[in-house]
């Protein structure tokens, strides 16, 4: 006999308890009380002078204050007792002693429910989904909105359990958990044309591979790769419900495919009376407040396993195996991901752990044209020219910018012409070639893995089939004209793109992202103009710097490199700006023009935003790459950026050539953007859940519930996996627009990449709430962008050697114009600058007093510069020479050979690559052949049956009970 006492006042109260009245846990999280106990409560409702639905309803909604009263510091104050039960009894019609047996009931169940639990309280009804907002007294709109929304997810069939603000760490936050029985679950999986298993693949799959023990290390075991049986798989019907393999109802669906139901369900339910189209959807609700979150429970905890034998640890398995930073060198359990995020987000690790394995291969050929540079650095012969005190140390060269600037010598820049060497030579144009040919294996091969993904998936056919019923709720309610489908025969809803209105919407758009990109541009300008303004301060400046001193660095510290680091690290600064700016404005311009369904939204979004991205991380790279250097203009008749009022002469290249800045250019923006986007990724959504969940540390783990630990983690955001998408094309962009200036960026992609996997991987785990499952069958719009960026690599890699680098005009040299007629590269320096007369530079471009070296001397006439034109006095003077004529040939035709070679190279591969493995193919084949067998089977034994039936019963047959009360929301819509 149990004895639970309590004391109001001087009075005693004691309340007799059997031991029939103790508490089973049955491992689902909440305690199962015993028939003698139902019995009690079957008691208190007879004993109630409340209806039987009016009285479950009323405990159901007082249960949260019973535990909280039951659970206070006070609840033995008789201020608060007292008016409790008076409230309790009479809102129950029971007794006070019987409301005081409920009060401490539900402090008991508070206390055994387990904080893993994801059931019902009756510890069997799972929850799908849960919704948080928090009472606000002083409007009341939200609370009907509220009522009306939740009714009506009763009405089409949805299962809805609230808990009081009172249970919540912050004793503001009510909490309703909604269940998807299995009639609502099937009704919809019809709806949705889900895909079940209808019976076992007996297409034997050969997985051996040679040499395969050398993956030992690598391999996962094999419950955590495969964790579901391969089946053969049809849309499920439900007045077919006995042709499919249903062994478990409570099971048959994934946690992932109910909750992309119930989500469904949310996204087209009305909260408004009239059923105003305007007003349906959670996402609405969410926007004005009305409910604070929306989100699928993960199943347990990340770092512990949960005692439940109903659950399956999924989250824990992807965690222990995936998310682990020191799993880096592990394959990914891609099937596991797929179930318990869903095909999109599974897709999209697939797409990265392939671009990683592939980058592996370009990283090593990077590397090893790098090793060749550091292997013939000692036989650059035109470096040690520059470095010789005979021929560098003799060559005074022209001034770079105006008065500021003073004469040099050649040898100055001696050692920035071996660094050059090390990016700058024959291996880097074997590198350009081969990377192009890289990507089309890259692409090529990507298909065939997306095509098994989508046969091992189910997504075979979900293009066609899913088209329609992927509609955005946004349009729907936009719709207001029907139209007859050419291939469906039916009736199917349609928005008006023609009206004025909508074409007024589209101009303001496409006016808005010109508008931004036209700001990017402005911004580049003005980075540009900073360069050349502040190029002649720190020459003047580091002219006697004391870093000029120094042993090691002090050679490398120059005017060029502090203007273009400098530059650089202001243009990363302005890019990170205006990203977080545009992103915002581009889901603005996207929302308004109301596209149809998900996939056009995304693909729109898409578009403008890398449209946006690809200027704005690119343009300086282009700029430094082709025009930088290029319309310079020579001594004495100068460039000016903004015309020769500025005073802003255009820009010269580094010494040691334009390729070098392209380098550092490429390193300090791709670098900065990785290491920047890594912090933002995994350090900022850990702070913000650390300092959100600060008060609920201190709260015993019992009385934490799994709603309210998800409750507390980062919402998985709107444009979801578009960022991360975002991020890799960005730095695909990098590594074959300009690899050509830099071959070991696949190797830094590769290393970013391998932290890259496991950084989602661990902040999707444990640092966000759940997201709803979705499909998709390819990678959508980026697919196409990697194709374009693709070909695009071929022609700026092709530009970038012909144009950038030095590596056209030595081959001409040493073919053409060797003064020796050897094949070497002795006298290049001395025939690749051109002679100046130092009394014809202007006033306005002399050099000012003080400027000039101590070397400099009235003796002095000439000076030299980067250029093939003919010297002062020459009839032709200061005009090409006819070598200048001969190099621009040698690279229009280098650009058109290397054009064509991988191109034709690129288009063979393709053909030659199918897009589908044979054996994708022929189980396809053969999956249709078995659903079209099975169906006419089943269909026959169905009708021989009502034909046997037909003597004993007059009724229509029904392989599945009718939802009478419930409305599918898509026919309504």
């Amino acid at each position: 006999m149990h004895r639970v006492s309590g004391k109001r006042g001087g009075d005693g109260l004691i309340i007799e308890m059997s031991p029939t009245d103790s508490f089973n846990d049955d491992g689902n999280g909440y305690p199962q009380h015993t028939s003698a106990d139902n019995g009690s409560f079957q008691h208190d409702q007879a004993e109630s002078s409340l209806p039987p639905e009016v009285f479950v309803d009323t405990c159901e909604s007082l249960s949260g204050s019973l535990a909280s009263l039951a659970s206070s510091d006070h609840s033995n104050s008789p201020q608060r007792k007292g008016p409790a039960l008076d409230r309790i009894s009479t809102l129950t019609g029971l007794s006070r002693k019987r409301a005081l047996f409920l009060m401490f009931r539900s402090r008991i169940d508070k206390q055994h429910q387990s904080k893993d639990s994801i059931f019902f309280r009756d510890g069997v009804r799972m929850i799908d989904f849960v919704l948080s907002y928090v009472e606000d007294k002083d409007d009341g709109r939200k609370q009907e909105r509220r009522n009306v929304f939740e009714a009506n997810l009763r009405n089409v069939g949805l299962e809805l359990e609230t808990e009081d603000k009172s249970e919540s760490e912050d004793g503001k936050t009510y909490f309703v958990k909604i269940h998807a029985p299995w009639e609502a679950l099937a009704t919809y999986a019809d709806v949705l044309k889900i895909k079940v298993p209808f019976m076992a693949n007996d297409i034997p799959e050969n997985r051996e591979m040679s040499m395969g023990w050398l993956a030992t290390p690598i391999r996962l075991p094999e419950d955590i790769m495969n964790p579901e049986p391969d089946y053969f798989t049809a849309p499920f019907d439900k007045n077919k419900s006995d042709f499919f393999l249903i062994d478990d109802k409570d099971h048959f669906f994934t946690p992932s495919t109910r909750n992309r139901i119930v989500y469904y369900i949310l996204s087209r339910c009305s909260y408004f009376h009239d059923c105003d189209r305007d007003k349906i959807g959670i996402k609405r609700l969410l926007n004005n407040g009305t409910y604070t979150a929306a989100f699928p429970l993960h199943d347990c905890r990340y770092w512990k396993s949960s005692s439940s034998s109903n659950c399956d640890n999924e989250r824990y398995k992807l965690y222990k195996h995936w998310a682990r930073f020191l799993c880096f060198f592990k394959e990914q359990p891609i099937n596991l991901i797929r179930k318990y995020y869903g095909e999109k987000i599974g897709l999209y690790f697939a797409w990265l752990g392939f671009y990683t394995e592939m980058l592996l291969f370009a990283a090593i050929v990077g590397t090893l044209c790098f090793v060749y540079g550091l292997m013939t650095y000692e036989e650059n012969e035109w470096s040690k020219e520059i470095c010789n005190e005979n021929i560098g140390g003799n060559i005074v060269m022209c001034p770079l910018c105006d008065k500021k600037c003073g004469y040099w010598k050649l040898s100055k820049i001696c050692n920035s012409s071996w660094q050059s060497h090390l990016f700058d030579n024959v291996g880097t144009v074997f590198f350009a070639i081969f990377m192009g040919i890289w990507v089309t294996l890259f692409l090529e091969f990507w298909k065939r893995r997306q095509a098994r993904l989508e046969y091992d998936w189910d997504l075979v056919d979900f293009e066609e089939e899913q088209q329609r019923l992927q509609l955005r709720p946004e349009y729907e309610t936009k719709c207001s004209e029907r139209k007859l489908n050419v291939i469906t025969q039916e009736m199917e809803l349609i928005f008006n793109k023609t009206a004025p209105s909508f074409m007024a919407k589209l101009l303001i758009c496409w006016l808005a992202v010109v508008f931004w990109i036209t700001l990017i541009i402005a911004c580049i300008v003005g980075v540009i103009a900073y360069r050349l303004a502040v190029y002649a301060a720190f020459a003047s400046i580091m002219k006697d710097s004391a870093t000029n001193q120094l042993h090691v660095v002090g050679p490398y510290i120059t005017p060029q490199l502090a203007t273009s680091v400098t530059a650089s690290c202001i243009n990363f600064v302005i890019i990170m700006i205006l990203n977080l700016m545009y992103e915002r404005v581009a889901i603005w311009i996207t929302d308004l023009e109301i596209p149809k369904t998900h996939l056009e939204y995304e693909n729109k979004l898409t578009v403008k935003m890398f449209l946006f991205q690809f200027v704005n991380y690119y343009s300086s790279c282009f700029y430094v790459a082709f025009f930088k250097g290029k319309f310079v203009g020579y001594p004495g008749n100068y460039a000016y950026f903004f015309g020769s009022w500025s005073n802003l002469r255009n820009e010269e290249c580094d010494p040691g050539g334009c390729l070098i800045e392209l380098t550092t250019q490429l390193v300090v923006v791709m670098t900065g953007k990785q290491v920047w986007g890594n912090i933002q990724e995994a350090l900022v959504p850990w702070l913000m859940n650390w300092w959100g969940s600060r008060k609920a540390r201190c709260h015993p783990e019992s009385l934490y519930s799994r709603w309210e630990q998800d409750h507390d983690l980062q919402p998985f955001g709107q444009l979801g996996l578009f960022d991360e998408y975002l991020e890799m094309v960005i730095q695909f962009g990098f590594i074959t627009l300009f690899v050509a200036s830099f071959p070991l960026a696949p190797l830094l992609a590769l290393f970013n990449n391998i932290l890259e996997v496991r950084v989602d991987a661990w902040k999707l785990t444990t640092q966000f709430r759940r997201p709803v499952a979705a499909k998709a069958h390819c990678i959508g719009a980026w697919e196409e962008i990697l194709n374009g960026m693709a070909v695009l690599s071929v022609v700026t890699n092709a530009f970038i050697v012909a144009f950038t680098s030095d590596m056209i005009p030595r081959l001409v040299f040493m073919y053409a114009y060797q003064p020796d007629g050897e094949m070497n590269m002795k006298g290049y320096i001395n025939n690749s600058l051109s002679i100046f007369n130092i009394t014809e530079f202007p006033t306005e471009s002399r050099p000012e007093s003080g400027e000039n070296p101590s070397w400099f001397n009235s003796s002095i006439t000439t000076c030299r510069y980067r250029d093939y034109r003919y010297p002062s006095g020459h009839e032709k003077e200061y005009t090409h020479t006819m070598q200048f004529w001969h190099i621009l040939a040698a690279k229009l035709a280098f650009i058109i050979i290397m054009e064509h070679v991988v191109f034709i190279v690129k288009f063979v591969v393709a053909r030659l690559i199918s897009d589908v493995p044979s054996e994708v193919r022929a189980r396809v084949k053969r999956e249709r052949y078995l659903v079209q067998e099975y169906l006419h089977n089943y269909e026959v034994e169905r009708l021989k049956m009502e034909l046997q039936n037909r003597d004993d019963c007059t009724c229509t047959p029904m392989i599945y009970p009718t939802l009478p009360n419930h409305e599918v929301l898509s026919d309504r819509l």
